[in-house]
């Protein structure tokens, strides 16, 4: 059962549904690798594998009976533990909340289970889901399966490290700050950030616990090893939540074209205000070779007319907003008293700002995003998808030093602040675009190397499916060699 470990959900739902292998035998196969590998991994942290059993035996007396629970019928999967599961702990990586047991599925779990899947397990999270990379005072530090010294990535590094290692063909990840995109490109799996609102986010935490109210910015979306997983599970996610179900229906277009050929390939792979590894920005123009090779329009040169320093400044402005009600009333009270200089542009004075900001400031920095929006639709009306860096760098080595703010990072031998990390991640996030990750190569430490193919708004369809092309032509996901 090795190759097991290894087959996209696509082929395991097929295989369980021809009775070429069952349900129970690849929960078995998922199980038997935990026990043997997640030691050294520390990805999934919860399991609740005699649930699991049972539903998987009863999945395959379905399938033998010719019955169908829907497209993900028998497939055993992990979710990441900022989603509530009935019958398992959510603790979103929060000692105050490593007691709390929902009393109902997260809308996006519950229809990843009405479909047919198979909820065995949880996957770690670093605290509130708030860092880049994942460890937590409740079930300390997920290791990045292709060097151990090194993070997974954040928030979603459970679900990239446990889909990496071959202990789940499907995870159920979230994305505020390129926490789905980041730890796809830190492993070496794929991962599709959604068009905000699609998906419901009902269930994950944080907010706290019971909270009806969606994140701004914030989706939930997939991690695999294949991008056919990917528009196989975002297929059964997406759609209207309770509130807008009675009237409200999705119908995303399809891709944009049908043949390589036909599309219009924008490709930014650097840029002075945040410049990327050297090694990557090399891989990211090859895969635009790639496709100018096929036929594709391609350009280097082409840019949605923004200035990147202010749409970071807009995304960061906004996601401190969002995030700053869970502050500590005191930090917020001292903040509020105590302002950055207005000209601080630092990362530090930003949040802060952001993070008290009252309704009326916050009407300002969200037409400043709709301006940024527009700006965005226009330059989808002359290019399909945008290629582009989803990190500066590859995987960092783990630090977990307390003053977030002041840790930093090596970027081509300069020393960069910690949060320049993500501002390749949050210029397409801010702004609500889909983005879909996918494994283009490799460092010359061997360290993988994952890229962002972004779309226009609600265009999901076209970002999946240039990836699934390019996934062709380069070869897509390796196995980490801990595992070969």
């Amino acid at each position: 059962m090795a190759d097991t470990a290894w087959k996209s959900a696509v082929d395991l739902v097929s295989e369980i549904a021809s009775g070429k292998t069952s349900s129970e035998a690849v929960l078995d196969t998922c199980l038997e690798r935990i026990e043997a590998h997640n030691g050294a991994i520390n990805a999934v942290v919860a399991l609740d594998a005699d649930a699991a059993r049972a539903r998987a035996r009863a999945a395959d007396e379905a399938a033998a009976r010719g019955e169908s629970w829907g497209p993900l019928h028998g497939l055993p999967m992990t979710v990441k533990d900022t989603f509530e599961v009935v019958g398992m702990a959510c603790t979103a990586g929060a000692p105050e909340l490593a007691e709390h047991r929902p009393n109902r599925h997260a809308t996006s779990v519950e229809r990843l289970i009405e479909a047919g899947a198979i909820v065995y397990g949880k996957t770690n999270t670093p605290i509130w889901a708030g860092d880049l990379q994942t460890y937590n005072d409740v079930f300390g530090t997920t290791n990045n399966p292709w060097d151990t010294s090194r993070a997974p990535g954040g928030s979603s590094g459970g679900s990239a490290a446990a889909v990496a290692s071959g202990f789940s063909a499907l995870e159920l990840g979230s994305d505020i700050g390129g926490s789905i995109r980041n730890p796809a490109h830190f492993c070496g799996v794929a991962g599709h950030k959604p068009s905000f609102g699609i998906v419901p986010i009902r269930g994950h935490i944080p907010g706290p616990p019971g909270h009806l109210t969606g994140a701004d910015i914030g989706v939930a979306g997939p991690l695999a090893r294949t991008v056919a997983d990917l528009e196989l599970a975002l297929d059964v996610m997406a759609g209207p939540d309770e509130f807008d179900g009675p009237g409200w229906r999705l119908d995303l277009a399809g891709p944009r074209h049908e043949a390589l050929k036909d599309y219009r390939v924008a490709v930014w792979a650097d840029d002075p205000a945040c410049e990327t590894d050297t090694e990557i920005a090399d891989l990211i123009t090859a895969a635009g070779q790639r496709l100018a090779e096929q036929g594709a329009r391609v350009s280097d040169t082409a840019r949605p007319v923004i200035d990147m320093t202010e749409s970071h400044e807009i995304y960061y402005m906004l996601l401190a907003a969002e995030l700053g009600g869970g502050l500590p009333e005191g930090l917020r009270e001292r903040l509020r008293k105590a302002p950055p200089a207005e000209d601080d542009r630092s990362h530090h004075a930003i949040f802060s700002r952001g993070a008290v900001i009252d309704h009326a400031g916050w009407q300002v920095w969200n037409e400043k995003r709709a301006q940024l929006r527009e700006a965005w639709r226009q330059f989808f009306g002359d290019w399909d998808v945008l290629l582009c860096p989803v990190m500066p760098r590859a995987a960092i080595p783990h630090d977990q030093s307390r003053d977030f703010q002041g840790r930093t990072v090596e970027i081509n031998g300069k020393t960069r602040d910690y949060v320049d990390m993500i501002i390749w991640c949050g210029m397409t996030c801010g702004v609500y675009l889909p983005a879909t990750v996918i494994p283009i190569g490799q460092t010359s430490e061997g360290l993988p190397v994952g890229m962002q193919i972004v779309a226009n708004f609600l265009e999901d369809r076209t970002a999946l499916h240039v990836a699934r092309q390019l996934e062709q032509l380069l070869g897509g996901f390796t196995p980490p060699p801990m595992f070969r």
